[in-house]
């Protein structure tokens, strides 16, 4: 297995989020995988094996995993799929770089490739892969758009795009504690467990501005995906979209 430094081409400027959103993940790598236990009481890993329920892999597929961090989905997938192919995909060199230690214990370098690259222009031919995937990284790209047109490009006709992300719940009165949590304990948690304040603020910004799980929908039929469902999670803190790219 190995990591690739790709870039969208020499014309590319790195916009302010991008720079910011980098240089977040890049100081809170070591800590990412104890916070998102923390943070989500554990139930960030019942989201994913709801998702691998709905993905239904078969023996042989073969996936990318966009923002992959430090790889959970990209080892449950290859697990998943026995001999199918994964390719990693991150701007983040640290989070990769625990990713690929964590790849390396579980004896699946030979399934699963890594490269550090733009998920805005991703260095893969149409076609490429029966499923696209990105869990928890759409709403800190600089246009969500871009990303699931380029993830519906690279899955084969009939393939599927997936994405497991933070979402808004609707229903008081848990509504009102949650965003209680997310807005005002969360920060300070990061705090504590991984001494990034700043870092873990930006989690409610980053939320505040993406679209919630109807209008998430509705931009994945924009885009041309079809059958799309999206399943509330953990009473609306999260959610799961699903879209399958048009046959030929």
């Amino acid at each position: 297995m190995s990591i690739e430094k790709t870039t969208a081409g020499p014309e590319v400027t790195v916009k302010p989020k991008e720079q910011y959103v980098h240089s977040v993940f890049e100081s809170i790598a070591g800590n990412y995988d104890i916070m998102n236990d923390i943070l989500s009481f554990r139930r960030h890993k019942a989201w994913r094996k709801f998702a691998m329920k709905k993905m239904a892999m078969k023996p042989g597929d073969n996936a990318v995993d966009l923002c992959c961090g430090t790889c959970d989905w990209s080892i449950t997938m290859a697990e998943t799929t026995g001999n199918g192919s994964v390719v990693g995909l991150d701007f983040s060199a640290g989070m990769l770089e625990v990713g690929r230690r964590k790849i390396e214990e579980r004896g699946l370098g030979e399934q699963i490739s890594l490269v550090q690259g733009n998920a805005m222009n991703l260095p893969f031919g149409d076609h490429s892969f029966d499923y696209a995937t990105i869990g928890f990284g759409l709403r800190n790209v600089p246009d969500l758009v871009q990303v699931l047109n380029e993830m519906k490009r690279v899955v084969k006709p009939g393939g599927m795009v997936v994405c497991l992300e933070l979402s808004k719940p609707t229903v008081q009165p848990f509504k009102g504690i949650y965003y209680f949590y997310f807005r005002r304990v969360l920060p300070l948690l990061g705090k504590l467990f991984a001494k990034s304040y700043q870092q873990y603020k930006w989690l409610p910004e980053s939320l505040a501005i993406f679209p919630d799980r109807q209008q998430l929908a509705s931009i994945f039929r924009e885009t041309g995906l079809q059958k799309v469902e999206s399943f509330p999670l953990t009473g609306g803190i999260a959610a799961l979209h699903i879209g399958l790219k048009e046959k030929l």
